[in-house]
């Protein structure tokens, strides 16, 4: 089970994918932003090179987990991804996943790995959907150990 993470910002996506087990994140790059229907397409198109069966989408929830400006705009974003995603073979899955902190954890992670200012700057929202898609990976599998308990 193959997934990709999205750290969808205003001006750039974060990406990153799973290993075909569902287990590690690892971040892959950072696309620039054209347009919710060029986005949606371009992420389409990595679903389909990667075969990609789940599409994690970090929400940014104000602190209080209210939808404000910044989460709209994803929405929106995710409402011009989810037909593009249909029409793929398999039809993979959008989801969300709340990402507040996830920057701020990406950006403590890299300065732990004593990532330099400038290469911190390129990579900080691949490692954000890592970060992300790491988040959903963990919670699916906790959520697979709890029903398995409970069989």
């Amino acid at each position: 089970m193959r997934a990709l993470g999205l750290d969808v910002g205003s001006k750039t996506i974060g990406v990153a994918v799973s290993d075909p087990s569902g287990t590690i994140a690892t971040p892959r790059e950072v696309l620039t932003r054209r347009g919710h229907a060029e986005d949606a397409a371009a992420v389409a198109a990595l679903v389909r090179t990667l075969e990609v069966r789940d599409v994690v989408v970090g929400l940014p929830l104000e602190l209080d987990g209210s939808v404000g400006h910044r989460a709209r705009q994803v929405q929106r974003f995710l409402a011009a991804l989810e037909p593009a995603l249909a029409e793929l073979p398999g039809s993979p899955r959008a989801w969300t996943w709340d990402e507040r902190f996830s920057t701020a954890g990406a950006e403590r992670a890299l300065l732990q790995a004593d990532v330099s200012r400038a290469r911190r700057k390129q990579v900080i929202d691949a490692a954000a959907a890592q970060f992300i898609l790491q988040g959903w990976l963990d919670g699916q599998r906790r959520k697979d150990m709890s029903k398995e308990a409970g069989s």
